[in-house]
């Protein structure tokens, strides 16, 4: 059985401060509130617990000027989450930002993975 080949990832993050505001898992957070309308959904999609996924969406709506995600408390009619209009834009731009940065850094990431142990030359 061989090995697959090495291969480089190129992941956008922001921070603000020592916290990540946004990166990719956040992303696929926000995605799966979107998809499913709970973040303890989202967590289970994404096989973490619903605190986990709780924790990162506080983030989230801590670092932004808004909320990303509304909620609406559990009870009777039990409780829900889907993302502000907020956290809808800062999505859609994050994964465009995300496909650019991929596009403009594809050369070099080539080049980079020749580079990796077990890869001939450039």
């Amino acid at each position: 059985m061989s090995k697959p080949a090495p291969s480089l990832d190129l992941r956008v993050r922001f921070y603000l401060g020592g916290e990540i505001a946004l990166g990719p898992g956040k992303a696929h957070l926000l995605e799966a509130i979107q998809e499913t309308g709970s973040i303890a959904a989202a967590g289970r999609l994404m096989g973490m617990s619903y605190r986990r996924a709780w924790l990162l969406v506080d983030t989230m709506n801590r670092c932004f000027r808004e909320a990303l995600v509304a909620t609406e408390k559990g009870g009777a009619t039990r409780g829900g989450a889907t993302l502000t209009p907020l956290g809808i834009k800062v999505l859609a731009r994050y994964r465009s930002l995300e496909a650019k940065a991929a596009r403009a850094a594809a050369a070099d990431l080539k080049a980079l993975t020749t580079l990796l142990s077990g890869q001939d030359g450039l």
